[in-house]
């Protein structure tokens, strides 16, 4: 199915968490079909995260424009119900809508490879608020607006679809609960919103060449290819922009209802839709965690790519 290159003119979108890495290929995606997307995160030019990363909300947005759209970027602390709530008053007297919530607030330092009881207790509960009481308490203020025009989309980002997560530990008890309470969310939300004419989804990018997953690697997104000799399985990974085609073919499919309540990943989704990545691939990483990385197998992503 090809979509439109105009195709979301006239709608709306929160990409919530979307400073870098999933969040900004999911907001420039949407610009390219020619959304109006509002941008937040806690980094903005004049204050940074606890992350202390470079990237910025305004960037973002700028990359929103030059991809066709309109991007407002708007720094927001999504753990303030108060800032949450101002924000979804600023985008209904602004546009008087919202089409697509896209919940990809994350944000989080792990403590990989330790257990509950060896983990800094405050570390593993703030990344639970991160995680999960952002998505909720975003979810609380903007789905009214969104359920006021039928028709809407909900897209909770994590990591790992709910078939995988439900079996493999995710190396932290913190980060297992997370991304798997994630994906409880979307099937709730499911249930909440399809008596409005709404649809919720869960969705997963695969290894995803992330801002701080190039930097861990040494490359960048145009050499990151040169991992491969250090990292094999990193042959499977995937460009942001990847999953965000997956979120604005979502969003412009006017059967998404199918999907309601549904666990989703970019791979499966580029197999539907006909989107390819940025080189004109279509990685499927989780088949490909499943079926080789997991086992043990040497790295070959023939016919996962």
């Amino acid at each position: 199915m090809e979509m439109p290159p105009s195709g979301l003119s006239g709608k709306v979108a929160l990409v919530a968490g979307g400073t870098r890495g999933a969040g900004r290929g999911i907001a420039v995606q949407l610009g390219a079909a020619g959304a109006t997307v509002y941008v937040t995160g806690r980094t903005s030019g004049s204050e940074r995260s606890e992350m202390d990363r470079p990237e910025t909300i305004e960037e973002t947005a700028a990359l929103v424009d030059e991809a066709g759209g309109h991007g407002i970027a708007v720094r927001v602390d999504h753990l303030v119900p108060a800032q949450v709530s101002a924000l979804v008053a600023r985008i209904r007297s602004e546009q008087g809508a919202l089409h697509i919530l896209v919940n990809n607030i994350w944000g989080a330092e792990i403590e990989w490879d330790k257990t509950v009881w060896e983990s800094s207790l405050d570390t593993g509960l703030h990344t639970l608020r991160l995680a999960v009481d952002t998505h909720a308490i975003t979810s609380h203020f903007a789905i009214p607006l969104l359920i006021a025009t039928p028709g809407g989309l909900v897209v909770e980002v994590t990591d790992g679809t709910d078939e995988y997560n439900a079996t493999n530990y995710r190396v932290s008890f913190f980060y297992d609960l997370a991304k798997a309470a994630v994906n409880r969310m979307a099937f709730a939300l499911a249930h909440e919103v399809e008596p409005h004419g709404a649809t919720a989804v869960s969705l997963t990018p695969g290894w995803l060449r992330s801002e701080a997953m190039l930097q861990a690697h040494g490359v960048t997104e145009a050499n990151w290819r040169d991992a491969v000799a250090h990292s094999p399985h990193f042959a499977i990974s995937e460009s942001p922009a990847f999953v965000g085609r997956a979120v604005a073919a979502l969003a412009q499919d006017p059967e998404v209802a199918r999907w309601n309540g549904d666990s989703l990943s970019s791979g499966q989704l580029a197999q539907v839709y006909g989107f390819t990545d940025l080189d004109g691939s279509r990685p499927d990483a989780w088949r490909y965690l499943t079926e080789v990385q997991d086992p043990g197998l040497p790295a070959d992503v023939s016919g996962y790519r």
